[in-house]
């Protein structure tokens, strides 16, 4: 398990509960009483951490090593039922966007996200989650095939950005995010979207466009990384935590802002500390989800869709 700096805390009062019960086990000494204690005052200081935590330190919970990616939802969600669907049919298949077929019940959805790695070697083949024009081509040709047979489409948004080479600019990286903003504003079918993790710039919204946005309860979503604000405003990195509260972007925020519709409550610890719920809570999320969508016809679809994002961003003085 790895700790946050601010998780430190945590991390000593659990090493010393697990020394207490060793101690136990390991001698006649009775030590429950001193373990009870321990514990009670772990679970205060993680109520206690976790019900105070600031911008930056919810980004941080959102980029944690042991969180868990789009495939891991995917899988626990579907289980057998998920088929893997590749490529955009004119580049190659882009591995940092992932796509295909699942059923949750007897209900099938086409699922699209972004994938990250789990160590170096599997972080490069994923591009770190940065996908390329034809990751978000492949997005649309599933969503667009999704439409064809009148199967609702789930995005999962985790991504730092999209991949910012000079190689996806050449192949129309921005045509590409663009393209996608405009036909999920017109398609034909239910768009449910959940944000796991990193919600950055266009990378975000070129599979961001729903129905229903769901943003976990310790993710971001801005036109801008903290870092990249804080290397732009003070040409240095070190007003990331500054930056972060400045922008607005964790999920209460986007709430207060109307920018998203619902936040999916993480188990104390975030959504590593108890993957299995985690799971559970956001399969429980876009059931629901569906259920509000499931009867409203393509047109009535399309027309809230639109009045939604219209209304973004209006102010009355």
């Amino acid at each position: 398990m790895e700790y946050l700096d601010f998780e430190l805390p945590i991390k000593e009062l659990e090493e010393q509960y697990q020394k207490a019960c060793a101690i136990g086990q390991e001698s006649e000494v009775d030590v429950s009483a001193t373990c009870r204690q321990i514990e009670k005052r772990l679970n205060e200081t993680k109520k206690e951490i976790y019900k105070n935590l600031t911008a930056w330190q919810r980004v941080q919970l959102s980029r944690h090593p042991n969180r868990p990616y789009t495939l891991d939802y995917i899988h626990a969600i579907c289980g057998n039922s998920w088929l893997e669907l590749h490529g955009d049919r004119n580049v190659k298949d882009d591995k940092a966007m992932i796509g295909g077929l699942g059923k949750i019940g007897d209900q099938s959805f086409m699922f699209v996200g972004q994938q990250k790695g789990y160590n170096t070697k599997t972080r490069q083949y994923r591009n770190f989650g940065m996908a390329n024009p034809e990751g978000y081509r492949k997005a649309l040709r599933l969503m667009k095939s999704a439409e064809k047979f009148g199967i609702p489409v789930v995005t999962f948004v985790d991504t730092p950005g999209a991949y910012p080479g000079l190689e996806a600019e050449e192949r129309g990286q921005g045509e590409a995010i663009a393209r996608n903003i405009l036909e999920m504003t017109r398609l034909k079918v239910p768009i449910i979207v959940v944000i796991i993790g990193e919600g950055a710039s266009g990378g975000a919204l070129g599979i961001g466009v729903g129905d229903k946005v769901l943003m976990l309860e310790n993710t971001w979503y801005s036109v801008i990384s903290p870092e990249s604000c804080s290397s732009i405003l003070w040409r240095s990195w070190e007003y990331k935590e500054k930056a972060a509260e400045a922008l607005k972007l964790t999920a209460k925020d986007m709430k207060r802002q109307k920018l998203i519709d619902e936040i999916v409550k993480e188990p104390l610890g975030g959504a590593h500390s108890n993957r299995e719920m985690t799971f559970d809570t956001v399969k429980n999320a876009i059931t629901e989800a569906y259920e509000e969508f499931k009867n409203l016809s393509p047109e009535e679809l399309i027309s809230n869709r639109m009045d939604k994002y219209s209304n973004m961003g209006v102010f009355k003085g």
